[in-house]
Order: structure tokens, then C-alpha cells, then sequence
């Protein structure tokens, strides 16, 4: 994963996402008791978080088959 954050953008902005939205998405989970909009921002948190996942994971898939050939 580090070595091609290095040579793609793209990839890295998408790991540092992720790991923002789970650090927002495990203080909102922390408390005993989230406001109808803390658990709008959660639901969206985990959407975003899963987006930016299912790119990273495209990526890298491209990257492994690269290297396959």
C-alpha cells in the first residue's frame, strides 16, 4: 500500500480519508448517546468511509494484477 501511495495520489488521499473517517466514525460510536443528527453524520461517515474503501481496494486490485503479468 505505502509504496504505491507514493507514486499515486489519488491512493493516498483515499488512505488518509479512511483513516479520518474512522477516527470520526469511533468518537461518534464512543457515546452512550448521539442527537438525531450525530447518527445522520455517523450514517454518512460510514457511507464515505465504504466509498473511498471500495476505490482503495480497486486500486490496489489493478496494482496487484500489474504486478501478476
Amino acid at each position: 500500500m505505502e509504496k504505491y501511495a507514493a507514486v499515486n495520489p489519488e491512493l493516498k488521499e483515499l488512505w488518509e480519508d479512511h483513516i479520518l473517517y474512522e477516527k470520526q466514525v469511533e468518537k461518534l460510536e464512543a457515546k452512550a448517546y448521539r442527537t438525531p443528527t450525530e447518527e445522520q453524520t455517523l450514517k454518512q461517515l460510514k457511507k464515505q468511509k465504504l466509498e473511498g474503501k471500495t476505490r482503495l481496494h480497486a486500486i490496489l486490485d489493478g496494482y496487484n494484477e500489474q504486478e501478476g503479468n
